[in-house]
């Protein structure tokens, strides 16, 4: 048990150090901005090239998971990882840059299929949910001590951040080989077999459904998180230390109810019971938003907002891991590969609606996820 708990917290370790490696440069962002004098749209196809790579790659990443192996796919995956972050240390020429940024895109598309997977092979269904709250917990805490701990290292220099991650994408990768060992994959009646193609899985209705619902989702959480510090700005004149405090205070509480609360949540409503909460509390409070001025309401309002997103992931994870059997690789893939299409037309669609009214983003995200919300009382969890 020991052995099994001490690889299921390194594959969630690995998840942590990517996203805490993504998290360290967010800060020198703005600086490489201006001492390589690069555009914002040339900032922005850095950001599109590495959602383009994971697209592209998820699917097929998945599947070679499920055929080669969850730990020699990790184990890749983190070396890319590591390998990025010098290029673009070292890159002083965009092209450099793009490289890296697909090189990112292809480890992460590695990386989160098959640690996902590789939890959901080592649990069991009454393990997994806690598990999945843990991986979540990975990303979002990744995500929130990754800034801070970046603009401290920036002061000794600004590329070093990124050798930072790197190294820590080399730690995780020679931990993966000493400690990891290949799950024994299992399959219970119902679930998908290994015969099952990838069209097999999309007309499946036990995925078909979810995957539809994913790419809705993914489409309204990105077009209200991907501008949010700008319109808080221009539409509520938050500060910039104001939206930190406001993200962070959010984040940490996610983490929280990921780690302490997520497990028992879903004993209680289930992953679809959790679904549909999540998506009529993220519509109706982005809806309070749209048509409120006061900044304590705002604030309160993006903290319930955060909250439901970080609970709703953990959740459609639980739930396709429960049907995937000894496709998890292949399942998980093609829900990063869902997502990753709506991470990538959100911001597009909001970028675009800001420009036309400052208030657009937030009426089409309420009423997408509203939208959802009523699809996915349709959404019915198949019998035992």
């Amino acid at each position: 048990m020991a052995n099994k708990k001490s690889m299921l917290y390194l594959a969630i370790l690995n998840l942590f150090l990517v996203f805490l490696g993504a998290g360290l440069v967010i800060p020198v962002m703005p600086i490489l901005k201006e001492h390589m004098h690069l555009s914002g749209t040339t900032m922005g196809l850095l950001v599109s090239v590495l959602a383009c790579a994971q697209l592209l790659m998820s699917p097929i990443a998945g599947y070679l998971s499920d055929k080669v192996g969850r730990k020699q796919i990790i184990v890749v995956g983190m070396c890319i990882f590591s390998i990025s972050e010098v290029i673009f240390g070292l890159g002083h020429t965009v092209n450099w840059l793009y490289f890296s940024r697909a090189l990112g895109g292809i480890a992460a598309a590695l990386i989160m299929p098959s640690v996902t997977a590789y939890v959901a092979d080592l649990t069991t269904f009454e393990e997994r949910p806690k598990a999945m709250g843990l991986v979540s917990a990975a990303i979002s805490g990744g995500f929130i001590i990754g800034p801070g701990l970046g603009g401290f290292i920036a002061h000794y220099g600004e590329r070093l951040p990124f050798f930072t991650a790197a190294f820590l994408g080399a730690i995780g990768a020679l931990l993966s080989i000493l400690v990891l060992k290949e799950p024994e994959k299992k399959r219970m009646h119902g679930q998908v077999s290994s015969k099952g193609s990838f069209f097999d899985i999309l007309k499946n209705p036990l995925f078909a459904f979810p995957f539809v619902i994913i790419l809705i989702s993914s489409f309204g959480l990105q077009a209200f998180e991907s501008i949010y510090s700008i319109m808080a700005t221009i539409n509520f004149n938050f500060s910039m230390t104001e939206i930190s405090l406001v993200i962070t205070v959010s984040g940490v509480l996610a983490l929280i109810c990921q780690i302490a609360f997520f497990d028992s949540i879903i004993k209680h409503i289930g992953e679809v019971g959790l679904i549909r909460v999540a998506f009529f509390a993220s519509a109706i409070f982005i809806g309070i938003i749209a048509v409120n001025s006061n900044k304590i309401v705002v604030a309160l309002c993006t903290f319930i907002i955060f909250l439901a997103f970080d609970l709703l992931r953990p959740a459609i994870t639980t739930y396709l891991s429960r049907y995937a059997g000894d496709k998890q690789g292949t399942v998980n893939g093609l829900n990063s590969m869902f997502t990753s299409i709506g991470n990538i037309v959100g911001p597009m669609m909001s970028g675009m609606l800001f420009d036309i009214n400052h208030f657009y983003p937030y009426y089409v995200s309420a009423a997408i996820l509203l939208f959802t919300s009523i699809l996915s009382l349709f959404w019915k969890k198949p019998s035992k």
